[in-house]
């Protein structure tokens, strides 16, 4: 090119460079490497290629951008603005030319890899890369004379018109291929599945130029709970969330009962595979249905799970995972057809599984790596993935450790006196007042603290029903604040704390936090075997991570990070008295949220982040806790609230934490004379 040909420079990008006079501007944003869409290859039909030209003096490019820079409208571009309309000072890219210097802005909507915002965490930003993609192709008619099937002119158009080569169907799809041609006069729109570079898969076809919905599914596969985000594969915008329980729980609570009950009854992984197919089955028709969609309009799902879950969703025996070397069936990623594993979405939808870390480190902490990415940051951070199996990170760019400790389901309101999921009605905050010993709390479903005079009308349509994980999670912690709870995670008596909400009840006490009995309602306490499952989950929990801390011969970390299904709603300050996570400041101690569902939304829109993802599980070092000498010893240390041996010095710095000394044999005895008088 000369000095004498229009300087064309595009934004938000700044690529620049000259072309020859009357380069299409679809031309030019390829040539130089610009992320400028099209779905119909430049024929003027899907309006993907959008640009907004900016005339006048552009100083700070060194050029002055006349009106006729551009060529003027032509045709198709009226016509294409009478019938659907272009915004104003809008131009087709596929059909205005280049005639001088022109600064040229490619808005989101027109950007292949349009950049989605990740909710909650942090402000980073997600190309739009999926691995399910529409394509507009025209293809030569049948010719007698020169006589070849309707699918290799297919597959030569697509060569031809996109570059992509070697495409594979179905039987039944290529049917429908045939069909389309010939109802579409050899225009058809084709959806693509690359979710493998140089691997392309026919999904969907349409006759004609067609836009049809074209949805994925981000799918956490808990052990307790199941979530999705239903999203335009096309916008990345979510159409629709939701969660169920995994109705696997009716089978066991924890992940060792479900490999017990596969090992014990023939036939039961088969059937907990059944029923957790069927639970996603079902959810995904419930967000398709509420985001105003078809089933079959869902092309792709990406799955995320522990090792368990994996086995049992993939129909793989789940037995190995019980016990040493807990062998995995396979800890690589999946590429498959959804109907391989009973998924009733689109006839043709495709499924990506994350990889596995090891056989109790599963594809949740590798989404959780991919959404954190604890590898690419200077400080020690520390990432918890709250739930029935903690996953837990830790390290920084000089490498990531990882492992899984078995807390089991008390942090999500299971195995708790009054527990229950988190829906309306349930208690999700707790305050205790140090002096009164009176409780405040929040349900969900409103806004009001309890102590406040509207609470109760509030609340009509729910009531007050149970405690959710982070209630009592508060709840406990509260208590140790508030000296209702001594350090080893006995209640006090009425006469020791200076309470009557201290009730007994047998051979020790519980803390009475809610007392609706009067109009019909629940009376929820918190029972010294709440404290004690607590415990365990939260020993649990802690025990893991110092391992890993241990590891790296380090005493600190830098940073904590709390995930999970309801890391977005645990309280860092009474994480951090409960004794869950070590001793940290609390302003570096964060919530994400649901990282592992965040990652899965990651490589569901973005195909590069799946080989990002693969990589970075071959670089994490796996350490197995149900191996480790020292975890018993760091297990039963944090039995203490907040430990037994770590003075937390840093938390008693900002936070009180009272020294009572309560005895079970003292308490009980007060107890028993207090029942007999």
């Amino acid at each position: 090119m000369s000095d004498t040909d229009p300087l064309v420079i595009f934004t938000p990008s700044g690529k620049r460079g000259r072309v020859a006079r009357g380069t299409p501007v679809l031309q030019a944003a390829r040539q130089l490497g610009v992320d400028l869409d099209s779905v119909c290859g430049g024929r003027g039909i899907c309006s993907k290629c959008q640009v907004q030209p900016s005339f006048g003096q552009h100083s700070k490019h060194g050029i002055t951008a006349r009106e006729d820079a551009l060529s003027e409208f032509n045709a198709v571009e009226e016509r294409y603005d009478r019938i659907r309309g272009l915004k104003i000072g809008r131009r087709l890219g596929c059909q205005a030319c280049i005639e001088g210097d022109i600064v040229l802005d490619v808005p989101p909507e027109s950007q292949v890899h349009k950049q989605v915002v990740r909710k909650a965490a942090t402000t980073r930003a997600i190309d739009m890369d999926a691995a399910t993609r529409l394509y507009y192709v025209e293809v030569e008619p049948a010719d007698m004379h020169a006589p070849t099937g309707d699918w290799e002119r297919c597959c030569t158009a697509l060569a031809a018109q996109w570059g992509l080569s070697s495409p594979t169907l179905s039987t039944a799809m290529l049917s429908r291929v045939q069909s389309a041609l010939m109802s579409g006069d050899y225009k058809i729109t084709l959806a693509v599945n690359e979710a493998r570079e140089g691997a392309p898969r026919i999904v969907g076809v349409w006759a004609g130029f067609a836009e049809p919905a074209v949805m994925g599914l981000a799918i956490d596969l808990g052990s307790t709970t199941i979530a999705a985000h239903l999203t335009d594969l096309v916008s990345g915008e979510v159409k629709a969330s939701g969660g169920v329980m995994n109705p696997q729980i009716r089978f066991g609570e924890d992940l060792m009962s479900r490999v017990s009950y596969a090992m014990m009854n023939d036939g039961g992984a088969a059937e907990m595979t059944s029923a957790v197919r069927e639970a996603i089955n079902t959810l995904a028709a419930e967000l398709a249905l509420e985001a105003g969609l078809a089933i079959t309009d869902i092309f792709e799902a990406v799955f995320v799970m522990n090792p368990v879950m994996h086995h049992l969703l993939m129909g793989f025996d789940p037995v190995p995972l019980g016990q040493a070397p807990f062998a995995l069936a396979t800890s690589s990623a999946l590429d498959l057809p959804a109907r391989d594993i009973g998924l009733t979405l689109a006839p043709e939808a495709q499924v990506y599984v994350l990889p596995l870390i090891a056989g109790h480190v599963g594809a949740d902490a590798a989404a959780v790596a991919l959404s954190e990415a604890p590898q690419k940051s200077e400080p020690l951070t520390l990432i918890v993935d709250v739930g029935t199996n903690a996953e837990i990170l830790l390290g920084n760019k000089s490498g990531v450790l990882a492992c899984s400790s078995p807390t089991g389901p008390a942090f999500e309101g299971a195995q708790i006196s009054s527990g229950q999921r988190a829906a309306p009605g349930a208690i999700e905050r707790v305050e205790i007042n140090a002096e009164t010993k009176e409780p405040r709390f929040k349900v969900i479903g409103c806004d009001l603290w309890s102590d406040d005079p509207e609470f109760a009308d509030q609340v009509l349509a729910t009531g007050v029903t149970g405690i959710c994980g982070s209630g009592i999670i508060e709840a406990v912690a509260e208590m140790r604040m508030a000296g209702i709870v001594d350090a080893k995670g006995l209640v006090g008596s009425p006469d020791a704390v200076g309470t009557t909400r201290c009730r007994p009840t047998g051979r020790t006490f519980e803390y009475l936090l809610y007392d609706g009995s009067a109009e019909g309602g629940s009376v929820i306490s918190v029972t010294q075997g709440d404290i004690r499952a607590i415990q365990l989950a939260k020993s649990a929990l802690y025990a893991g991570a110092r391992l890993l801390m241990d590891e790296l011969d380090v005493d600190q970390v830098d940073r904590v990070v709390l995930a999970g299904a309801f890391g977005a709603h645990i309280s860092p300050k009474h994480a951090m008295v409960l004794g869950m996570i070590p001793d940290c400041a609390l302003e570096h101690v964060t919530s994400a949220g649901n990282a592992a569902g965040t990652g899965a939304q990651i490589a569901l829109i973005n195909r590069g982040s799946r080989r990002e993802v693969e990589a970075l599980v071959s670089q994490i070092t796996k350490i197995e806790t149900a191996l480790a000498p020292r975890f018993q010893e760091h297990f039963v240390a944090a039995n203490g609230i907040p430990h037994a041996s770590d003075p937390f010095a840093g938390l008693r710095a900002v936070v009180p934490l009272p020294d009572p000394h309560f005895t079970s044999g003292d308490s009980a005895s007060r107890g028993r004379r207090g029942r007999r008088r």
